[in-house]
């Protein structure tokens, strides 16, 4: 795998298209070698440090002496190493890549280059997070996802500061304090960490009806993504676009990811959030540096000034969708994520975005969410950086940068001039008038009595929340059951969970029945207001399945004991390298696994990439069996090896055995009625039943008309099996209730 990534990892610098962003950057790396040597922080070589000066005789220890001034530097910078972690988005990673959109179909609505100009390749930065946990958290936990994108445009630099869900939480920026301080740890213990299941979240939302919806959202699958590559994105809030003849359009923005939407089971998320708390920062830079950057179709709504109030919602409410049948999504553009960071910290962490960053041909609406993050965001990057944040590498824009700003701590910049103001005798750094490129606001006019109040169409609460759940497919719904019971099992105060329950009922009467007798609530007699009949087909995961089946970056594990069948196993691993995807050896130890006809501690081997204790089927898309007898009788005796399949069946992951790993997974599913495997025989026919793919033997002939396509059909193990894989999950596993009868 080592050799593969790191050819891949070559292969796709080649294809790097010429960044001005990270040639910025490299004028502030340093490349230390087997040949750097050692110095201070003032440039003074170093000869020891690894002891500390002191007062000794040799023989004895003695005081340590202040004059060291190699040894209070060391200690110092490392007492100061630390800045302010963000208050919400703590935990996150970071890519470089580049946008670029398909033609100029957006310039009936914007004159920005970078959304109209096809010639034109920007480079971007995006930082994904959670949003509860601190930095240290896990990166599995039931949350709300951060999509934040920096473009670094010739006009400036574009920050569109996103989630991986549409709406919010509230539609005041007034409001975000109270709701930070509901949805993080309680204060009398600091707990929970990373999660919402807790008192104050659920009280706090339960008297703001206004957060319904996006608490639907939070419960759902989306809360739980499989990736960060596998999630779509969204600007959230309404923004405008101004086109050249001084038209303007509201406008909200839509990422749409190449690979599909895709999500982990709770049970999974839980498991990984103990057994790899990294997991979604390692597996982007698994994708980038084995040759499958995750790339995103880039789409707008648009709504044109005059058709503002022609819907039944108001389009400036963050609580809201555009339902997708009333206002089209319009694909004009792509992003790829293709170069992973050098060091997280000057990049990653240091990474600042500001919704009020943007450039011209793009403005902002009255959306009250937007208008307050618009001050919020600037305001804690520099409580968090500095006021020379946007100096620093990773934020600094790729254009020239002249202004009368100066000082401040951390001042990068030596401005050679006499003057320091406008107007001055100079003339010095001038502004720009709009038909040179200067940025001027949309001349809009506001009419209105100075006062507190939230509009008509901002009252209503319930619809859109009814909306999201009659869209979804019945496995989505029974998830959201699932989060929603477990959430408010975990709030121990009547008043709240009660309430809580009190609310769904104003969403959906099935819903808050289900969730009323898990949580002891109050089980409803009646819906309490008539049901929402309006449906989205494009809110399930579902509708975003790639058209075309693909198992690209997906990752295989592939169990075996000594004896297995190693022509079997090469071949195999070879057709699925070919699609993309990666395998990786599971056996009883790291290190030489000895296949059927060999010698053990003389053959040749298979290096196993990690044992069956310290990796687990949470960490893989699927588990592969081969056939083997020795091998297959160790793996039906070693109760973690039937753990691991039995776990990945209940995660509906695609489950594939050849031969005598057949009986594997037959003992690993004894207790599992319905699922249809094939018998031990010389048939190369293959079975696939429920995601368990199965077939009596496979060879040199089955190997070669094999993999022609993804797709199912009575022949071709691995077609079948990655077929089965590029489905995800097989969801009609866990609704005919396959899996409720597996202990995992």
């Amino acid at each position: 795998m080592t050799s593969l990534a790191t050819q891949a990892k070559e292969a796709m610098a080649n294809l790097l298209p010429d960044d001005p962003k990270i040639k910025d950057l490299k004028g502030n790396m340093v490349h230390p070698t087997s040949s750097s040597q050692m110095t201070t922080d003032h440039g003074v070589k170093i000869s020891d440090t690894d002891h500390w000066l002191t007062a000794s005789n040799g023989s004895n220890p003695g005081p340590n002496l202040l004059e060291d001034q190699i040894a209070r530097e060391k200690i110092t910078r490392f007492d100061h190493e630390r800045i302010p972690e963000r208050v919400v988005h703590a935990r996150g990673t970071g890519a470089h890549g580049y946008f670029r959109v398909f033609d100029d179909r957006a310039s009936k609505y914007t004159f920005a280059p970078t959304l109209t100009d096809p010639s034109r390749t920007t480079p971007i930065f995006i930082r994904f997070s959670t949003v509860q946990g601190s930095k240290g958290s896990a990166d599995t936990v039931r949350d709300v996802r951060g999509f934040a994108m920096k473009m670094y445009t010739p006009e400036g630099n574009w920050d569109i500061v996103g989630n991986n869900m549409p709406v919010f939480f509230i539609q005041d920026a007034i409001n975000f304090p109270d709701f930070v301080h509901a949805v993080k740890p309680e204060p009398q213990n600091e707990v929970p960490q990373g999660q919402t299941a807790h008192n104050n979240f659920w009280d706090f939302v339960g008297l703001r009806p206004e957060a319904a919806h996006m608490v639907m959202w939070a419960m759902s699958d989306r809360a739980i993504p499989r990736s960060f590559r596998m999630m779509q994105g969204f600007g959230v809030n309404t923004f405008t676009l101004i086109n050249a003849k001084g038209e303007r359009h509201f406008v909200k923005f839509h990422y749409i990811p190449e690979l599909g939407v895709h999500s982990l089971f709770w049970d999974e998320a839980l498991k990984l959030a103990g057994q790899d708390p990294d997991f979604h920062r390692k597996d982007l830079e698994e994708a980038i540096k084995s040759g499958c950057p995750p790339k995103w179709t880039f789409a707008i709504q648009v709504i044109a000034e005059k058709d503002e109030h022609n819907f039944d919602f108001d389009i400036l409410d963050a609580t809201k969708v555009w339902p997708q049948d009333l206002v089209p999504l319009m694909p004009i553009g792509e992003f790829v994520l293709n170069k992973c960071v050098d060091e997280f910290f000057p990049e990653t962490e240091q990474a600042a975005f500001c919704t009020s960053h943007v450039v011209p041909g793009i403005g902002f609406s009255n959306d009250p969410l937007l208008q307050g993050r618009n001050f919020s965001y600037f305001d804690t990057q520099i409580s968090r950086l500095g006021v020379n944040w946007e100096q620093l590498p990773i934020n600094r824009p790729v254009c020239p940068v002249f202004n009368h700003h100066r000082d401040g701590a951390m001042q990068h910049k030596i401005n050679k001039s006499t003057v320091n103001y406008h107007p001055n005798r100079e003339d010095e750094v001038q502004p720009v008038p709009p038909h040179e490129g200067g940025y001027s606001e949309f001349m809009e006019k506001v009419i209105g009595m100075k006062q507190r109040v939230r509009t008509p169409k901002f009252q209503e609460h319930y619809n859109q929340a009814q909306m999201f759940y009659n869209s979804l497919k019945p496995h989505e719904k029974q998830h959201v059951i699932n989060a929603f019971s477990f959430e408010l099992s975990h709030c121990d105060d009547e008043r709240v969970y009660k309430r809580y329950t009190d609310l769904l009922n104003k969403i959906d009467f099935d819903l808050a029945k289900a969730v009323a007798m898990k949580v002891n609530g109050t089980i409803p007699d009646a819906p309490s207001r008539e049901k929402y009949p309006k449906t989205d087909e494009t809110l399930s995961q579902l509708y975003f399945a790639p058209k075309t089946p693909t198992i690209a970056s997906r990752r295989i594990a592939i169990l075996i004991a000594d004896g297995f069948n190693h022509a079997e196993v090469s071949a195999v691993r070879a057709m699925i390298a070919g699609a993309k995807a990666t395998c990786w050896i599971i056996g009883p130890r790291r290190g030489k696994i000895y296949s059927a006809g060999q010698t053990i501690g003389s053959g040749t081997g298979l290096v196993a990439d990690h044992h069956f204790e310290d990796q687990r089927s949470t960490m893989f898309d699927a588990v592969y069996v081969p056939s083997g007898d020795e091998h297959a009788k160790t793996l039906k005796k070693s109760g973690r090896a039937i753990h691991w399949i039995r776990e990945a069946f209940a995660h509906c992951k695609a489950i594939g055995a050849i031969g005598e790993g057949v009986e594997v997974v037959k003992r690993a599913l004894d207790t599992v009625e319905g699922v249809q495997l094939a018998g031990l025989n010389d048939d190369h026919s293959v079975v696939s039943s429920y995601g368990v793919v199965t077939a009596g033997k496979y060879d040199v002939p089955s190997a070669m008309t094999d993999i022609i396509q993804i797709a199912p059909g009575p022949t071709g193990f691995v077609s079948n099996f990655a077929y089965e894989i590029s489905k995800h999950r097989c969801y009609e596993r866990e609704t005919k209730g396959l899996t409720d009868s597996v202990s995992y």
